[in-house]
């Protein structure tokens, strides 16, 4: 049953529980034993659920579309009540600190029908494109064990690529959603900024750089899972507007004659890009073509304005101090460079020096770049390709900061969310389409962005070229089944 269940999509597993073909717990103990085969030599699941997970799955569950079907939460993004929230951080892991309530957005997860079985390695705060906390260790790409899964959302990526859940939690804040999925070669949709709420114990999170979605196997798996936890909750600061009709009913839909811009080009020339992901990226402009679109060379003129960087930091940095600020709180004492790794503690000094009007000048040049980038797709485009990443995943160990040099790591990460982080702050949907390997065998997605709140023209096209170039049959050397 492990093997035949491994690699389904799931919308295919619960297909089987409303036809009969299967029960819940069968579902949950056969990917539970994939994590057991996987995960040691993987690190992607940190916190077994095993037990709680058979019991629920064995009891009444939401009759949502997604009934029986097992998945994995991220340690960061949300907590879940009475279940460890350690945010890849060492002091929380040494005093076992655990969540006193859900968030909306796992509240909709279990209404939606899933089962949670555990929850997955991420990088200390989601600081970094890569997931090895010193709390926890490096999760491994299924793809190569020296590499990395990407992150924030690593581990969660791996196991979806390894096999042991179809789907998984993840969030995006500067990349992390779209890293990962790149890195891994599976589907990752950052949703637009408000689509689904991060209540109720924050209105938003590094001001408003972060939404939460999954990541998936399938275009209708990531449809369908953001019909479930899309629309506003009480007291939100903000929502996106409601779609037209349901994401779901987008997958297959015809998407029209597309006007794509192509952009190979790290923004404001913060990277360099790999020959492999610029390759990546000209095939996607290829295919796209094939499939009747128009492509041409052209970006939004913004890109190349300079201060995005250090706009970005300063949000960053700023909300470092309020993440050790609540550290604080939550054990009782001052926390120390001790408690946190070099790079947490390196922008948390960093963002101690940050005014308050040198903060909420930031937002504003936020803003401002957002709406001349947004202008572009008044221009007549209806999506801009770019990569996802200017290389190709790195090996663990690489992306690393040390006490001696802590912005090593900001420096080497930055080639990974050159064009990605861009998108969390014009709050743009963006997505990562797993449609090229490298010779070595190593994923390389491509980056799509759609105007404001046009996921619909994303999951239409993502349909598209799933159905021109499948990768549901790609599987990894460490992938079960």
């Amino acid at each position: 049953m492990t093997d035949d269940l491994s690699h389904l999509d799931a919308t295919a597993q619960a297909d089987l529980v409303r036809r009969g073909e299967v029960t819940p717990l069968e579902l949950v103990d056969a990917a539970i034993a994939r994590v057991e085969a996987s995960n040691p030599a993987l690190n992607a699941v940190i916190h077994e659920r095993f037990d709680r997970a058979r019991t629920e799955a064995a009891g009444t569950l939401p009759d949502g579309p997604f009934r029986g079907v097992p998945m994995l939460l991220k340690d960061l993004d949300g907590s879940l009540a009475g279940e460890p929230v350690h945010l890849g951080n060492r002091l929380l892991k040494a005093i076992g600190h655990t969540g006193a309530t859900s968030n909306y957005l796992f509240d909709k997860f279990h209404a939606a029908g899933v089962v949670v079985i555990g929850k997955t390695n991420t990088p200390e705060f989601g600081l970094l494109p890569t997931t090895e906390p010193e709390a926890y260790g490096a999760t491994h790409n299924p793809w190569s064990l020296d590499h990395s899964p990407g992150g924030s959302s690593g581990g969660s990526a791996a196991a979806v690529a390894a096999g042991m859940v179809p789907v998984a939690h993840a969030g995006d804040g500067g990349g992390s959603i779209r890293i990962p999925a790149s890195h891994c070669g599976i589907y990752g949709l950052k949703p637009s900024r408000g689509r689904s709420s991060l209540g109720p114990d924050v209105g938003e999170a590094w001001a408003g750089l972060v939404v939460r979605h999954v990541v998936s196997r399938s275009v209708r798996d990531s449809a369908a899972f953001l019909d479930a936890i899309t629309g506003p909750m009480s007291g939100d600061p903000y929502t996106a507007p409601p779609p037209a009709r349901p994401y779901a009913a987008e997958v297959g839909a015809e998407p029209g004659r597309l006007r794509i811009g192509l952009c190979t080009a790290a923004p404001n020339g913060l990277a360099e890009v790999d020959p492999a992901c610029v390759a990546a990226t000209e095939d996607a402009a290829r295919l796209l073509e094939s499939l009747g679109h128009t492509v041409e060379v052209a970006k939004p003129a913004a890109f190349d304005v300079p201060g995005l960087l250090e706009t970005f930091s300063a949000v960053l940095c700023a909300t470092v101090v309020h993440e050790i600020d609540h550290l604080a709180e939550i054990v009782g004492r001052p926390v120390t460079s001790d408690d946190v790794e070099a790079l947490t503690w390196f922008q948390y000094e960093m963002g101690q020096g940050i005014t308050a009007g040198q903060y909420l000048g930031a937002l504003s040049v936020a803003h401002s770049w957002s709406r001349a980038v947004c202008e572009w797709w008044q221009t007549g485009f209806d999506l801009l390709l770019t990569p996802v990443c200017a290389e190709p995943p790195p090996l663990l160990g690489d992306v690393h900061a040390t006490p001696d040099d802590p912005y090593r790591a900001l420096g080497r990460g930055l080639p990974f969310g050159a064009f990605t982080a861009g998108f969390n702050i014009t709050g743009q949907p963006a997505v990562s389409v797993p449609l090229h390997w490298t010779d070595a065998g190593l994923p390389i997605g491509v980056q799509l962005v759609a105007d404001q709140y046009r996921e619909d023209v994303l999951l239409r096209v993502s349909a598209q070229l799933e159905q021109a170039r499948p990768w549901a049959d790609r599987h990894p050397p460490r992938a079960t089944g």
